[in-house]
């Protein structure tokens, strides 16, 4: 059995005692690394250690060189790259279902906006056009009461020109029975009539 071992403490090939996926995922976590030189004293052939600390509690399989456990270490070592490799897919392919929703959204989003503004621009042109209508109407109607104000304005004036008229006729009446009242030495009947006489 010591002819067995010693070869094996002299092969080229180092045990590992981490898994190779572990030490890269625990790349941004902190390391502490250590060498160690083979009892040959080649130095081109140092092990190098990785120690992690892991936030989950999981055991991790050792791989070794023993011939009794080795295919089972390698087995449990396929089924965790296994796994990592259908959790990768899972993740890109929601990420790229994620990616596709979003795309969705902001095509939909720019879809409506276009709708609004449209939508807008149309009640905008159709409000103007009803200003514009309602501004004519407007014009008018007020050029309308405008003649209309003119209208009553020349009636009134020539009522006001009747009844200046009018006036002078019985202020000209009156001077004149005053005076043929004045020649005749009469009194008119009517003046006492209105104070009850």
């Amino acid at each position: 059995m010591a002819e067995e071992q010693a070869p094996s403490e002299n092969s080229s090939a180092p045990i590992v005692t981490k898994d190779v996926l572990e030490e890269n995922t625990a790349s941004d976590q902190p390391a502490m690394v250590s060498e160690e030189k083979h009892a040959t004293g080649d130095e081109s052939k140092a092990l190098a250690i990785v120690e992690t600390e892991k936030k989950e509690a999981a055991v991790e399989p050792v791989l070794s060189k023993s011939s009794e456990g080795g295919s089972l270490d390698r087995d449990a070592f396929l089924v965790k790259v296994n796994t990592e490799k259908r959790l990768a897919l899972v993740k890109a392919w929601e990420e790229n279902e994620k990616a596709k929703a979003e795309n969705k959204y902001y095509k939909s989003v720019s879809t409506i906006t276009a709708w609004e503004n449209t939508k807008k621009s149309s009640a905008e042109t159709r409000m103007k056009r009803a200003e514009e209508k309602l501004e004519k109407q407007k014009a008018a109607y007020v050029e309308k009461m405008k003649n209309e104000i003119a209208i009553i304005h020349k009636q009134a004036e020539e009522k006001k020109a009747m009844a200046e008229a009018k006036r002078g006729e019985d202020m000209l009446k009156a001077e004149e029975s005053s005076a043929k009242y004045n020649a005749t030495g009469q009194v008119p009947k009517k003046f006492f009539l209105c104070f009850g006489g």
